[in-house]
């Protein structure tokens, strides 16, 4: 978004009906994505870890479910969306950088870059309803929600 790149052009999954291949029934897929979530995996290494270890080249192929809705079911999803909690992280790790280095004036930069995403991507979740009504970005607050 911030930078002077043209994106990736015509990155899309090839368009499948079903997995003739997999030879795994829909309740063990759903298993082995509650087994990674219980260990601490996000939704999306979830799919890959199955996609490399297993073969399954898509859990919604299998299951007609997506990693999130299986574990929304479980009560497994975390209550902050993953791409949030993946800035607000990114974040974190960017103001433990400029306390100990405090010339770097290009990752403030991206922390500034970084804080901004947040907000956006905050406001959309505050509007869908992911997020409460008053959920602002507070640093401190992230501090404790990342660690």
């Amino acid at each position: 978004m911030h930078s002077r790149k043209k994106g990736k052009s015509s990155s899309k999954k090839p368009i499948k009906k079903e997995a003739k291949w997999v030879e795994y029934k829909p309740k063990e897929v759903e298993d082995l994505v509650i087994k990674y979530a219980k260990q601490g995996f996000q939704s999306a290494n979830i799919g890959i870890v199955l996609r490399d270890q297993y073969g399954i080249p898509s859990v919604k192929l299998v299951t007609k479910k997506t990693v999130s809705q299986i574990l929304k079911d479980n009560d497994l999803y975390s209550k902050l969306p993953e791409d949030l909690f993946n800035l607000l992280k990114r974040a974190v790790e960017l103001r433990v950088h400029m306390e100990k280095n405090k010339k770097d004036y290009q990752s403030y930069r991206g922390l500034e870059l970084t804080e901004s995403k947040i907000r956006r991507l905050a406001k959309y979740y505050i509007r869908k309803g992911s997020l409460p009504k008053g959920w602002k970005y507070d640093p401190e607050q992230a501090k404790l929600l990342i660690r």
